[in-house]
């Protein structure tokens, strides 16, 4: 009866903590005063942003959360946001704006991945900092991204602690010594790249589309816009038992269906139109023939229903009262009220109008999901607040059927349709890299191959650990040098063990560094003896070598690659590569491989049969910075490059 049914896995999460500086002993029931009142000036604050927001599954929030353990005391809230990863940034801009403008609030957030401002930042973190060791160091202060650093040394610095902070001990090192702390620069503009854009972004994130509905379901959304949300999640996360629900309508019925302009967040959008489905016989949905003009509002239309019967078959329609009446009980109401007055939350609509009425309701709604939150055991389910409105907020459906005259026009829906050079733009985008300017007919003439192989050999200079390669930023910032001393001590490791460590690259942070760091090595202090050794360990590794390409070249493996040229006398050949000569082979010399020439060789042969998709080769030769002109010769070849 249909595909693609997907089934319900665990839910990403992001919370978010906010504390007061200086943390001070008070009162505990003072201090619950005082942290009640700040969630309230920030709700109200920030209500015309969030009110009208539509979230894929739960709200921003803040409640108060006692102090336990060496945690004290603080505001705090959770989110699910679930496939959107937008709630989550979005959730990011609007804790950082907190911090601005409340600069006595210190801000951490983090989700199911931990410390994800620090994965976005990855490329640009010191060498440091770790998720071994980056607990209770990332915060917001006054707006900007905060890193409490690790001193170089126990006791370097007395205001640093030698393991990681507690949240008092990171509390009182951000109020005594804010400009010290700031993340530098790169990684701010990392996390900021993300969030670029807000508030204006929220209005590009909505996608408006006209759906044939029935009649209670857009008297419903026209009431509680946000309960889009929970019909589409209730219809892409269906199951068998759902559907059951779905054979005979008995809320929404079709013959009600009335064309209505639906908002959605393009991920509630792209969820519902990308799922294939075919209605039961016996819903009484039937479906106009796919050249129908309408065609694509009676699927949606038909999806939507589908998936607010869903809701509403999970609760019984005779639920307690109680739940009904929490909507404007609590006392906080009428203050909360207020507060949106001042701050202009109407935006001058005359008291009573139906757009003030409408604003009213959505501010009702905020304020019961985000700043009076009831016990889980009284919070009314979608399904329930779908029931009471249809009971409570009556309707006329010939009023609602000549509103379809007038509907406004839908959004364009090409952005689902990209092309592989708009995805790959966008990838580049939230990459954070420029895009890159298309190659001209004469540089893909004149395109230097070399660049390939010089980007190659940058890789592999590298330093690797067991936690991966460093790739370069770009060719350009990777100087190719060789080191003696580093080239010998590795052979040293690899032949024969010796005490000390190989060099890395030095820390740009003078008073700090991460545990365990091996940057302080001196290679340079081997004495005389020890080099002689290394020298003599090295010419025995080259002996060895000669044996084996002794015993290769009675082989068919030397066909397989590609050698250089014999552009010189063989005299003057034999005598420059005198360690490379066959002995035993009459006197013939070893033609050497032109190392060059055979990795671009393959490398581009590589790409070439990716036949324009991702691929191995690709995505190497991107990570390094480096373009290739576009393949204009499809036939397979073993040698797509030649002298």
């Amino acid at each position: 009866m249909e595909e693609n049914m997907k089934l319900a896995t665990v839910e990403d999460t992001v919370e978010y903590h906010l504390f007061l500086i200086p943390d001070e002993p008070r009162d505990p029931e003072k201090h619950k005063e005082i942290l009640q009142k700040y969630i309230e000036k920030i709700m109200t604050h920030f209500a015309p942003m969030l009110v009208p927001y539509i979230w894929q599954n739960q709200p921003f929030n803040l409640k108060y959360k006692p102090g336990k353990g060496d945690v004290p005391a603080h505001m705090f809230g959770m989110t699910k946001f679930g496939d959107n990863i937008e709630d989550e940034w979005f959730i990011v801009y609007v804790v950082k704006q907190i911090t601005k403008e409340f600069p006595e609030l210190v801000a951490r957030i983090e989700d199911n991945d931990g410390e994800f401002l620090l994965i976005e930042a990855a490329d640009f973190l010191p060498k440091w900092l770790d998720p071994d060791n980056s607990a209770n160091r990332v915060f917001f202060h006054q707006g900007e991204l905060c890193i409490i650093p690790a001193p170089r040394k126990p006791g370097a610095v007395s205001w640093l602690p030698s393991t990681p902070p507690t949240i008092p001990q990171a509390l009182n090192i951000i109020s005594t010594h804010p400009e010290k702390i700031l993340a530098s620069d790169s990684i701010q503009a990392a996390v900021n790249r993300r969030i670029r854009g807000y508030p204006e972004k929220i209005q590009a994130s909505l996608h408006r589309a006209h759906c044939f509905l029935p009649a209670g379901i857009v008297a419903v959304l026209k009431q509680r816009p946000r309960l889009v949300a929970a019909g589409v999640q209730a219809f892409y996360l269906r199951d068998p038992i759902d559907l059951r629900a779905c054979r005979i309508f008995k809320t929404f019925l079709p013959e009600t269906r009335i064309m209505a302009s639906v908002t959605f967040t393009k991920c509630l959008y792209a969820q519902l139109v990308q799922q294939r489905f075919v209605p039961d016989r016996r819903s009484g949905y039937k479906m106009p023939p796919p050249s129908h003009p309408q065609y694509r509002a009676h699927e949606l239309g038909m999806k939507l229903a589908h998936g607010f019967e869903i809701l509403c078959s999970k609760c019984s329609p005779h639920f307690s009262d109680s739940k009904k009446s929490l909507m404007t009980t609590s006392p906080l109401w009428a203050g909360f009220l207020e507060s949106l007055k001042k701050n202009d939350y109407f935006k001058g609509l005359i008291e009573g109008s139906a757009q003030y009425q409408a604003r009213l309701e959505m501010a009702k709604n905020y304020f019961q999901l985000s700043v009076n939150r009831p016990e889980s055991s009284l919070a009314l389910s979608p399904g329930e607040e779908i029931l009471t409105l249809l009971q409570t907020t009556p309707f006329d459906i010939e009023e609602l059927k000549k509103e379809e005259a007038n509907l406004p026009p839908e959004d364009d829906d090409q952005w689902l349709d990209l092309s592989p050079d708009q995805l790959d733009q966008l990838l580049q985008e939230a990459a954070g890299k420029k895009e890159a300017e298309p190659i001209s007919k004469k540089e893909e003439q004149n395109y230097d191959l070399t660049q390939v192989s010089e980007s190659m050999k940058a890789f592999i200079s590298k330093v690797s650990t067991h936690k991966g390669a460093e790739l370069p930023r770009e060719p350009s910032e990777t100087p190719i040098t060789f080191d003696a001393d580093s080239f010998l001590n590795y052979f040293d490791k690899i032949l024969g063990p010796r005490p000390h460590e190989s060099d890395s690259d030095d820390l740009d942070e003078e008073d700090f560094e991460c545990l365990d760091s091996d940057d302080d090595l001196d290679l340079k202090t081997q004495g005389t003896g020890e080099e002689a050794s290394l020298k003599g360990t090295l010419n025995d590794l080259k002996s060895y070598m000669a044996q084996m390409d002794q015993e290769l070249a009675n082989t068919s493996i030397g066909k397989s690659f590609t050698t250089q040229k014999q552009m010189e006398p063989l005299s003057q050949t034999t005598s420059n590569n005198s360690d490379e000569e066959d002995s035993g082979a009459g006197g013939s010399v070893m033609t050497p491989v032109d190392v060059d020439l055979n990795l671009v060789s393959n490398i581009l042969e590589s790409y070439s049969s990716q036949a324009g998709l991702a691929g191995p080769a690709s995505n190497l030769l991107q990570s390094m910075g480096v373009q290739l002109p576009d393949n204009t010769n499809h036939r397979p070849t073993s040698k797509p490059m030649q002298d």
